[in-house]
């Protein structure tokens, strides 16, 4: 080949290079002007994407820790770590001896605590099955608890008081099948001759959900003073519960104890009441009422000297143990239809005319107005006082009487005289009879350390003629000057004025309750309290009591006249209805000259002759009397 031909075939081929080269080259700088941006695209997003996740997951942080991290540390805490309390002992009740009237036994009951409750549906239904089965619960009791409780709540809501032996194993074979279920250990109240004592001592049971209101300190698994001693002096026998620091897991099962704190027992209560004598009244009482085929009746016994309970009787009964250990709504139902109304303290709240016994106050009244002397003497009438077309009866005929005789012979037409007025004496009328009556303590509750006791009702002509729409009558002074009419009192009342008049004027707030011993030991004595005093002559309250003293002497009460004690008293019938019934009373105080106990004794329903009260106080004074350890009552 030619020199010219290589070298045209040299340089084609080198140019043929160099254009491959700026081909290449060109392809590489496009390829990178096309690529370059979209890469680019994508960095930015994900990084915009990264911080973006980024902040939203800082931002939970913080609002979990800052704003919601208190609230998540005290739920981990209180899934962790519970208190569970430890419920103090009940104080013990005692008589002024030392004898014991109320126990405490131990008990168990079942609990649920809310928050560690499943929360789903099926499962809550499952555990209703399981706790219907093991405790023999209500299932729709149950349906109520679990729609109304709140699943974040602590607080313990109480499944079934006083779990069987049984109940317990069952209960413990399951307990991993129902998680916040639990056996809380408690007590339960046993009363010593509980139907003696039920309507003094009362009784305790769980608390209700209106109670809380007025007890926001309590937990629903808590017990409360329902009635008697055990109500009104709640705040004494309730102690301070203690509590078990404990690490549970997220059923509610203790894994380990951390520490106690002891409960501190209620303090106990040593009362003014002698046990014995509250069981001689009831004894003959009720032995009065099963002889005369009676079913009602009432009785208490206070030292005049302070105003200190003795006994308080009110029949028939009940049997307190039922209301401590759960009573059965058949049970319940049977007392509540009963027609003798067992649950009915006659002794507080019962009102009633006071008929005769009434008499003392208003002779005192009569005394102290200067409408009598202890010389005037009244003419008996035959028996029945005339008004126009009126006529007011005596009980019996009796003989001119002097204020001393009246008493003894309860002389009807002598206070018709002094009440209402007749011939030259001018009554009393109702305004200063009822003066009298209230400062004897009639119309207004004693204040006695009791609950559920009534005021009772003296009536005047406003209350006359606004309820009833008549004016006072002159009659309805001489029904009201004998204790009948309007008027009505308890017996509490009526024995509390005549303690008044036994121990010279003197008008005391009864007391239950003598002295209040904490958990420590330290006793603390209630105080005696005086209502009023001074308030009338005590001349006149002598005048009084001896009329009182004939009437035992000479009058309608001979038969305690062989006692070897000294009585005095008034009976007293009060009629009631339309079938010729009476209630029966009998109001004293012995010894005469220095008394140490007043009673009064109610008989519902006898019948219009006799005083079946008086043969009861016979048998209690012999008894109480004749004790070995008298001088210690």
């Amino acid at each position: 080949m030619s020199l010219f031909v290589k070298k045209n075939k040299y340089e084609l081929e080198r140019r043929g290079m160099e254009i491959e080269d700026a081909v290449l080259t060109m392809s590489e700088a496009d390829a990178d002007k096309i690529e370059w941006p979209l890469n680019r695209f994508f960095i930015n997003f994900f990084w915009w994407f990264m911080i973006m996740v980024f902040c939203i997951l800082f931002s939970r942080v913080v609002y979990l820790n800052v704003f919601k991290g208190a609230e998540y540390q005290e739920i981990a805490e209180r899934n962790s770590l519970r208190a569970i309390v430890i419920p103090a002992p009940r104080g013990i009740i005692y008589d002024r001896f030392g004898k014991q009237l109320v126990s405490n036994t131990p008990s168990m009951d079942a609990i649920i605590v809310p928050i560690d409750i499943p929360k789903e549906k099926e499962k809550q239904d499952e555990m209703a099955r399981l706790l219907t089965q093991t405790f023999s619960l209500d299932e729709g009791m149950l349906d109520d608890i679990f729609q109304k409780m709140d699943q974040r709540s602590l607080q313990p809501i109480l499944l079934k008081a006083q779990v069987s032996q049984e109940e317990t194993l069952l209960f413990l074979s399951r307990s991993l099948e129902l998680p916040g279920v639990s056996l809380y250990k408690t007590t339960q109240r046993h009363y010593a001759d509980s139907l003696i004592f039920s309507h003094l001592l009362g009784y305790e049971g769980k608390i209700r959900k209106e109670e809380l209101i007025s007890h926001p300190d309590y937990l629903l698994t808590d017990s409360i003073g329902k009635q008697g001693i055990e109500k009104s002096y709640e705040s004494s026998l309730r102690g301070t519960h203690g509590f078990q620091q404990a690490e549970v897991d997220s059923l509610g099962h203790v894994k380990k104890e951390l520490g106690i704190v002891a409960p501190v027992p209620g303090s106990d209560l040593i009362l003014n009441i002698d046990a014995d004598l509250q069981k001689k009244i009831s004894d003959s009482l009720q032995a009065l009422l099963e002889k005369e085929n009676l079913k009602q009746a009432a009785a208490i016994a206070i030292d005049p000297r302070n105003g200190a309970v003795r006994a308080i009787v009110s029949l028939p009964s009940f049997d307190n143990n039922l209301f401590a250990t759960g009573i059965s709504s058949k049970e319940y139902q049977s007392l509540i239809d009963d027609p003798s109304l067992p649950l009915f303290n006659r002794a507080l709240s019962g009102e009633y005319p006071p008929g005769s016994t009434i008499k003392p106050v208003l002779a005192s009244a009569a005394l102290a107005e200067g409408v009598i002397t202890p010389a005037t003497v009244i003419n008996g009438l035959g028996g029945v006082l005339r008004i126009g077309n009126f006529s007011f009866r005596d009980w019996t005929a009796h003989e001119p009487s002097t204020v001393r005789q009246a008493i003894a012979q309860s002389n009807d037409i002598f206070f018709y005289t002094i009440g209402g007025g007749y011939g030259g004496i001018t009554g009393l009328g109702m305004d200063r009879m009822k003066k009298y009556e209230n400062l004897f303590g009639y119309g207004s509750k004693t204040n006695i350390d009791m609950p559920g006791e009534a005021n009772g009702f003296i009536p005047d002509p406003e209350w006359k003629k606004n309820t009833v729409g008549e004016r006072w009558y002159i009659g309805d002074n001489y029904h009201a000057a004998i204790g009948q009419g309007f008027l009505t009192a308890t017996p509490l009342q009526i024995l509390n004025s005549v303690s008044a008049i036994a121990n010279g004027g003197t008008l005391y707030v009864p007391k239950v309750v003598s002295q209040i011993r904490s958990a420590g030991g330290v006793v603390t004595k209630v105080p005696t309290e005086i209502l009023r005093k001074d308030f009338i002559s005590e001349d006149i309250l002598r005048t009084v009591r001896e009329g009182m003293r004939e009437t035992v002497t000479e009058g309608t009460a001979q038969s305690l006249k062989t006692l070897s004690v000294a009585v005095a008293g008034k009976t007293g019938t009060a009629q009631f209805g339309n079938n010729n019934k009476t209630h029966g009373w009998f109001v004293s105080f012995a010894p005469f000259e220095n008394p140490s106990l007043a009673m009064i004794v109610l008989v519902e329903g006898q019948g219009t002759e006799g005083y079946n009260t008086v043969p009861v106080t016979r048998d209690v004074y012999d008894w109480y009397f004749s004790q070995a350890d008298i001088s210690q009552k």
